[in-house]
């Protein structure tokens, strides 16, 4: 896990506590903000969950003790002055405590999120098949009628852009994502590798250039 060293933050501008965002690491979305220090930092770093301060409480609190909610964390970075952490964390549930899954009202993630609850919803099906789902019947088989399904809407994309509406376009476009997400989660896969591979490329091109 990637993290800042405890002595590289500054404990002493908070009075001993530096403010935590919790970040979705698959999604980007805000999921909560609670506080940290020195113990809650060094716990979250020893058991690789998120551990916080409660303030009122005066005492570590790790999330989801009660709940199972709880925040498995990716990597931590600091702000420039030290004095704010960020959390890339993977939820195992509602982040807050009412339920919902950011604590944020409103759209706390960027405009593409979706795609990764669609990800998600994806992956609960392929290891919880409900009966009569259509995307459990894609993930059957090794993925063999989502294979099929990519090549149809794949060519059913390239014909709506040659004179379609961008409204179709779109729509086929959209088809063509569904079936190649459930075609990648047919062999274990998902978004995220996909992600890694364009963030590779990338980084080669910017190299050679």
């Amino acid at each position: 896990m990637n993290t800042p060293k405890p002595d590289e933050l500054d404990w002493g501008k908070g009075g001993g506590l530096i403010p935590a965002i919790a970040q979705d690491a698959r999604s980007g979305k805000v999921l909560m903000v609670a506080y940290m220090n020195a113990a809650s930092y060094a716990r979250t770093l020893e058991e690789g969950e998120a551990v916080f301060f409660s303030r009122s409480r005066s005492e570590l609190w790790r999330k989801g003790e009660t709940s199972g909610n709880i925040l498995k964390v990716r990597s931590i970075a600091k702000d420039c002055d030290g004095d704010a952490l960020l959390l890339s964390v993977d939820p195992a549930g509602p982040a807050c405590h009412e339920g919902s899954e950011t604590c944020f009202k409103g759209d706390a993630g960027p405009a593409l999120s979706f795609l990764t609850d669609l990800d998600r919803l994806i992956e609960a099906r392929a290891s919880n098949p409900p009966k009569g789902s259509y995307t459990a019947k894609l993930l059957a088989d090794k993925g063999k009628l989502a294979s099929k399904k990519v090549g149809e809407e794949a060519v059913e994309l390239a014909l709506a852009a040659q004179g379609e509406s961008d409204e179709r376009v779109v729509s086929e476009a959209a088809d063509l994502f569904y079936h190649a997400m459930a075609l990648l989660r047919a062999r274990g896969l998902g978004l995220s590798e996909v992600a890694g591979e364009l963030a590779r490329r990338h980084s080669g091109a910017k190299e050679e250039s």
